[in-house]
């Protein structure tokens, strides 16, 4: 459980153990290389990212796999749900006809010091998340977000530790920052898009001063996704941000580093 009174406002120092501001390697860097593949998240990590954010999904036999589609089509040469396989079923599909599907041990495994944000994209996937976590010990540097409150829910009760806002704990947090309490809120860091889409075109900012403010008032980083923009990367740094997480990741640190705050 987590509840920050409010008071004198200060920036967060750290995630996940790790100093911010953050750059973060989103899916890897699926601009760079295939998405949510080792090849994408080797070259991160050769670049010298510390964090990445990726999502998971259960093949049949309840294998946690690193994949983001409900379906198998955009990504692979193959169709149909990939909750339908089992594992040894995956043994075939190459993404971008090339690379194979990660199991989430695999990458838990393959670098020992490196964090995660990872988003469980349905229920069924949840489980065998939380026993990939404890199998490899990986729980202490993993952080869970997701747009579901259902699924943070059985995350913070099952295997306590980082979590993200829920959509519902965005808006609440939204409202705090415009001056309405929004009262307990159970998530560590908050995981957003500079602007929220509405309807006909418009769209609202959810990124700003006072969002910020309010965010760091309750000791919570605010991470801002899928930034791929330089102008944007600087403009969002220039406002406070603690992270940023990015497809083109060579551009993201090329920005980090010309502000003297690559790590």
């Amino acid at each position: 459980m987590i509840l920050r009174a409010r008071g004198r406002v200060n920036r967060p120092n750290s995630f996940l153990g790790l100093e911010g501001p953050l750059a973060i390697a989103h899916r890897g860097g699926a601009a760079e290389r295939p998405e949510n593949t080792m090849a994408a998240f080797e070259h991160a990590v050769n670049l010298g990212y510390r964090c990445i954010e990726t999502d998971v999904r259960a093949t049949r036999d309840r294998v946690a796999v690193v994949f983001h589609d409900e379906n198998l089509d955009r990504l692979t040469g193959h169709t149909g749900p990939l909750a339908a396989r089992d594992w040894a079923g995956l043994g075939e599909v190459r993404i971008d006809g090339r690379e194979p599907v990660v199991r989430l041990d695999d990458l838990l495994g393959a670098w020992r010091e490196l964090r995660l944000i990872i988003d469980p994209k349905a229920d069924d996937v949840v489980a065998p998340l939380i026993e990939a976590l404890r199998r490899t010990n990986a729980r202490g540097r993993v952080c869970i977000g997701s747009f579901s409150a259902h699924r943070l829910r059985r995350v913070r009760t099952d295997a306590p530790g980082y979590t993200s806002c829920g959509p519902a704990e965005v808006v609440r947090l939204r409202a705090e920052s415009w001056g309405i309490p929004a009262g307990r809120l159970d998530a560590d860091c908050a995981q957003v898009p500079p602007r929220q889409p509405l309807f006909g075109g418009l769209s609202m900012p959810v990124v700003d001063t006072a969002f910020l403010r309010a965010a760091h008032a309750r000791g919570m980083p605010v991470q801002v996704w899928t930034v791929d923009d330089d102008a944007e990367m600087e403009r969002l740094l220039d406002l406070g941000a603690d992270g940023i997480m990015s497809d083109r990741v060579t551009a993201l640190k090329n920005v980090f580093d010309r502000r003297g705050l690559w790590r």
